[in-house]
Parts: structure tokens; sequence; C-alpha cells
């Protein structure tokens, strides 16, 4: 990443349960990739299960959310050479919009990222419940996360779209042309005003390629849906890992510029 100065809006802490490091370890291997500034996106509580159903190895429960805000304001005063800011990953559940929102007004969040990691209470991006895919249309799976991730950006509670064809994986690509259903998908986002995340940990999973693919985010740039760049880190070493592969692709497809924000107000940073 010589001479570039990026940012990466998607990084974990161990309270979700699945990542390791301390979060001092997640900043130092940002300074040490030369980033400008970064931004923890932690999966917020379960929101939408009843507490007993909450599994602690798949987001932070309740009780730990302020302490997560509050280790994050103190690491974005804490390192001033390097922006830290406060963001949170947000599962889409429908129906569930109210309590969502309700969490969302309660913290100084910088941005929130929209994810989907279910459908009909299906966690289909667990390896433990890949099963789940045996005997499924997966056209009709394409179909329907697709429409869910309209109806997910639809809402108005969300800055950016995490991951957004995270349905991949594992390998399982759709069997049929998806090129209708991803413009209907990017008309939806651009309708909404929400920004699309160039996500490089699919480049570390089974599916071996970028969230989103190079077709879908084409249709972005056509449709002038702003971008921003996320790891998805749950360890140190991966902050800002693939960025060099993400930003090229950019560069190819059109992009100059990526998504930064504060205070959930957007602002421009050249990609040059």
């Amino acid at each position: 990443m010589a001479g570039r100065k990026l940012v990466d809006y998607h990084i974990h802490t161990r309270r979700c349960g699945h990542a390791i490091g301390d979060s001092a370890a997640f900043v130092a291997a940002a300074r040490a990739r030369g980033l400008r500034e970064i931004g923890f996106a932690d999966h917020i509580p379960q929101y939408f299960l009843p507490v007993a159903e909450r599994d602690p190895g798949l987001a932070m429960a309740a009780e730990e959310l302020d302490a997560y805000v509050a280790e994050v304001l103190a690491l974005g005063r804490e390192n001033r050479d390097l922006r830290v800011r406060l963001g949170i990953e947000a599962d889409y559940v429908p129906g569930k919009e109210e309590a969502l929102a309700a969490i969302l007004q309660s913290y100084p969040f910088d941005y929130v990222l929209g994810s989907i990691h279910y459908l009909d209470g299906w966690g289909f991006d667990n390896p433990a419940a890949i099963a789940g895919y045996a005997g499924k249309d997966i056209d009709l799976l394409y179909r329907d996360y697709c429409r869910l991730l309209q109806r997910m950006v639809a809402t108005g509670l969300f800055d950016v779209v995490a991951h957004p064809d995270l349905l991949k994986k594992f390998g399982y690509r759709p069997r049929g042309n998806v090129a209708a259903l991803y413009e209907e998908t990017v008309r939806a986002i651009a309708a909404a005003g929400v920004v699309v995340e160039v996500n490089t940990a699919g480049l570390r999973q089974p599916v071996g390629e970028i969230y989103p693919a190079p077709f879908f985010l084409s249709l972005c740039y056509r449709y002038d849906v702003p971008v921003t760049l996320g790891s998805d880190a749950h360890r140190p070493e991966d902050v800002g890992r693939g960025f060099d592969y993400a930003v090229d692709l950019l560069l190819r497809i059109g992009y100059r510029e990526v998504v930064t924000f504060e205070g959930r107000r957007r602002r421009l940073l050249p990609l040059l």
C-alpha cells in the first residue's frame, strides 16, 4: 500500500467471541500497514433473539456494549496519528427495526454497517451451519438474500452495506444469470443513498473472491454508489489485508475515492 493512505472500517474485537487479539494490537497493525484511519465495527448484541438464545460466540452480550463503545472512544483519544472511528456491525432482521433503532440512537456511532447473516433464522455464513445448503435451490437463496438486502437499505438505519454478496462465502454460486437481480439490488442501494463496502475477507474464504464480486461493483459504479473499504479483520494480522488488490480493482472499474465517516457524516478520501 505504498503511498496510499487508506481506511479500514471493518475491524472486530474479542468481545464478539470469534476474534482474537487486544484492540490495541489491531491499532498497532493498522499503523504498521500505513493506514490513515480505522473503524472498529464489532457485532451488535443479538437484539433480535431472546436473551437465553443468544450465542456468545457470534456477538457481544448486551451488557458489553457500553464497554465496547468506551474502549473504542478511548482508543480514538489515545491515537492522534491514526484516526479511530466508532462503528458497529448490525444484523438486519425484518420486524425488529424499532429494537435496532433504539440501540443505534443510544450511542455516538460514526457509522453503522448493515449486514445479513441469517435467512429465516439460518446462519448461512456460519461454518457450523453449512449443512443447511443441502437440498436448497441456490438461485432462490440468492433471490431471497438480495430482496432482503433491498429491504435492509430501505430502512434508513444503515450507512454501509457490509460484504454485499456474503452468500457466496462457501463457494455456492447461482446457477442462473443474476445480472438483473444484482442490478435491481444496486438500484435499491443507490436510491437509499447507502455506501457499499469493498470487503477483502472473501479473498480469505473458500470462495476466494472479494465482496462484492467485480460485476456487482461495476454496477455500483454505474449507479454512482460510493464505496468504502473493510478487511473484516478478526485477527490483528488481517487489518488492511488484501487492500492493494481491492484498490487496484476499484481503480480499474473507475473509482477514484472512498468514503470516510465521522458522526455518521460522509467525507471523500482520494485513492490516488
